[in-house]
C-alpha cells in the first residue's frame, strides 16, 4: 500500500497519456496472469449461508451505478440517464463533494424527480482518503455533511481504495468500494462474492457492502481496449446462473455520445445502450432491478443486516424517505 500512496502523490505530475500507456502495459500482463480469476472467479458464486433469494423469485439482481469524476462527466449525466430511462432502467449517480467540479442542485433534483439515486463518491478523489486515520476523520466529517445535504445514503471510494473498518465512521446505508474479483485495481484483493454482505460495526451498527461484479467500463473499453460487450454478456450470464448480483460501475466521463467522435480515453456510449438492450431482450422479467439503496433496504429487511433490529440511524431514515418519493 505504501507504493500505492506514493503513486497518488506523484500522479498529478505525470501526463495522462503516459499514465494510461503504463496502465495498459501492466493490464495486458495482468490479464494473462489472472485469466483464471477474471472476469469470473468461480468461488465467488457461492450464495451466503441462509440466503433467501431475491424478491418475487427473480433470477438475479441488476444494479446500475455511475461515478462522475470530472466536469465533463457532469455535463453528460443527463444524456446517460436518458438512455437508461428510454429502456426502462434507473441508476445511482455518485458525485465528488469537493472535487474539480461543482454539483448543480438542479441536476441532483432532476435525477431524483426522475427516479434516480444520488450518492457520494469519495471526498476529493485524489487517492489520499486513507493515508492516515486523522486525515480520514477530517474527510469523514465533510462526507457526512454531503450525505445529509444530498439526502444520500450510499458511498464509494475513489479508485476503489478502501478500509471497511474506517468507513464505519460514515452515516451510510451501504458502501460499494469493493468488487468480487478485479486484479486491475490498486487494491486488487476482492470481496470474494457476487452477493451483498453485511459489515458489522459497534453496537449493532454497520452497513451493507455492495461489491461491483461486472467489469468497470473504464477497465474494459479504455484500458483493455475491448470493442464489444462480450465480456459483460458472459459475466452476466454466469451471475444469473448463480442467482447473484450484477452491479455495474459506468462513468459518463469516458462516454462519447451520439455525434461525438471518441477520444483516446473514451468509448461509444452505444456499447452501454447495446448492453441494456441485450438485458431487456434476454432477461426481461427475470431480474430484480433496483437502486442500490433499495436493494440494501431489502437485504436489511431480509435479515442480512447484523443481529436483530438495526438502529434507526440517519441514513436509514433518509433511505426510507427517498423510497417514499
Amino acid at each position: 500500500m505504501i507504493r500505492v500512496y506514493f503513486y497518488y502523490q506523484l500522479k498529478p505530475l505525470i501526463p495522462k497519456r503516459i499514465r494510461m500507456g503504463v496502465r495498459r502495459w501492466l493490464a495486458l500482463r495482468k490479464r494473462r496472469l489472472f485469466r483464471d480469476v477474471w472476469p469470473i472467479l468461480e468461488s465467488t458464486g457461492r450464495a451466503p449461508e441462509g440466503w433467501c433469494g431475491w424478491p418475487e423469485g427473480k433470477k438475479f439482481a441488476l444494479v446500475l451505478t455511475h461515478d462522475v469524476e470530472s466536469a465533463q462527466g457532469v455535463d453528460r449525466v443527463r444524456e446517460l440517464a436518458e438512455i437508461e430511462m428510454s429502456l426502462g432502467f434507473r441508476s445511482s449517480f455518485n458525485f465528488i463533494p469537493e472535487g474539480d467540479y461543482d454539483v448543480p442542485e438542479g441536476l441532483r433534483r432532476w435525477l431524483e424527480d426522475n427516479g434516480f439515486e444520488v450518492g457520494v463518491h469519495d471526498h476529493r478523489h485524489d487517492g489520499k482518503l486513507y493515508h492516515s486515520w486523522n486525515n480520514f476523520q477530517a474527510s469523514a466529517e465533510r462526507i457526512n455533511q454531503a450525505l445529509r445535504e444530498w439526502n444520500a445514503v450510499g458511498f464509494r471510494s475513489g479508485f476503489m481504495m478502501r478500509n471497511l473498518n474506517w468507513i464505519q465512521e460514515l452515516d451510510i446505508l451501504y458502501d460499494s468500494s469493493t468488487f468480487d474479483t478485479d486484479p486491475f485495481e490498486p487494491q486488487p484483493d476482492g470481496a470474494g462474492t457476487i452477493f451483498p454482505f453485511w459489515v458489522e460495526g459497534a453496537n449493532g451498527c454497520g452497513f451493507m457492502e455492495l461489491p461491483y461484479t461486472m467489469a468497470q467500463d473504464s477497465t474494459l473499453f479504455i484500458v483493455l481496449r475491448e470493442r464489444s460487450i462480450d465480456i459483460w454478456k458472459r459475466k452476466l450470464q454466469w451471475i444469473a446462473s448463480r442467482s447473484g448480483m450484477a452491479l455495474l460501475d459506468v462513468h459518463p466521463d469516458y462516454m462519447a455520445f451520439v455525434g461525438a467522435v471518441p477520444g483516446w480515453n473514451q468509448y461509444p456510449a452505444g456499447l452501454y445502450r447495446e448492453f441494456l438492450e441485450w438485458v431487456n431482450q434476454n432477461y426481461d422479467g427475470q431480474h430484480y432491478h433496483a437502486l442500490p439503496r433499495d436493494l440494501s433496504a431489502f437485504c436489511r429487511r431480509a435479515g442480512m443486516g447484523g443481529r436483530g433490529r438495526l438502529p434507526e440511524t440517519d441514513s436509514v431514515r433518509r433511505a426510507d424517505r427517498a423510497s417514499e418519493r
